[in-house]
């Protein structure tokens, strides 16, 4: 019979397009909708070869599982903006510390910079080489070193550096290390716009909080600063 048939193939075609149109509604809407295309499906149903119960039990399953996970990405995407918020709190309260940054660039303004490497072994060699946006080299000589964490400094006016932003490399005599450690002071700390943390530090420029490796205090000059302004 052709009316059989044709209702057949509406049943068919609901049953098939009820979930992709419930997994594209918002949550709160899901609900009502799969009660609607469940009803029509009941009523465009052959009578005489009636749909398994068991498609309607399936669709259900479905339906619990969609709302399920609907309410799981809702809710991790609640908890990730409250960790950030956390985040970015507790950083703030950090501003005007100084912080250990793990960077392949600085950013030269005339005043040196503290900065350290981490050597495996002793090394005869070690040079860090700094490249500005002109493309020439400048190499700092650290003489020979030995095993663990070695300090140095950068001073731009001695080095005849112009300020602005510059590539950082260093040269061991065991090979080439991929990053050095730069002590800066956290001047700030702010939302990008798409919702990451960033941080704003001095002698280097925005970073990352990933890129902190250490938390020093605050220096001495960060704490006068901070004392004569609350006097005033």
């Amino acid at each position: 019979m052709l009316t059989n048939h044709l209702n057949g193939a509406n049943n068919q075609n609901l049953a098939g397009n009820a979930n992709t149109v419930i997994g594209q509604a918002p949550a709160s809407e899901t609900q009502d909708m799969f009660t609607k295309l469940l009803v029509a499906q009941i009523r465009n149903q052959d009578p005489l070869e009636p749909s398994d119960p068991s498609q309607f039990v399936n669709q259900l399953s479905q339906l619990s599982q969609t709302e399920a996970m609907q309410s799981l990405a809702k809710l991790n995407s609640t908890s990730a903006s409250v960790l950030e918020s956390i985040q970015t709190l507790a950083l703030g309260a950090q501003v005007g510390s100084d912080i250990t940054v793990q960077t392949n660039s600085v950013r030269l303004d005339g005043s040196a910079l503290k900065a350290s490497i981490t050597l495996q072994g002793a090394s005869a060699t070690n040079t860090v080489t700094l490249i500005g946006a002109d493309g020439v080299k400048h190499d700092v000589q650290l003489g020979s070193r030995g095993a663990g964490p070695q300090q140095f400094s950068i001073d731009p006016v001695a080095l005849g550096l112009a300020p602005g932003k510059y590539d950082i490399k260093v040269q061991t005599s065991a090979g080439a290390l991929d990053a050095i450690e730069v002590i800066g002071r956290l001047d700030s700390v702010r939302m990008s716009a798409g919702g990451g943390v960033v941080l704003k530090v001095a002698g280097i420029g925005d970073v990352a909080p990933s890129s902190v490796t250490g938390f020093n205090g605050k220096s001495g000059a960060s704490l006068a600063a901070a004392n004569s302004s609350t006097a005033n």
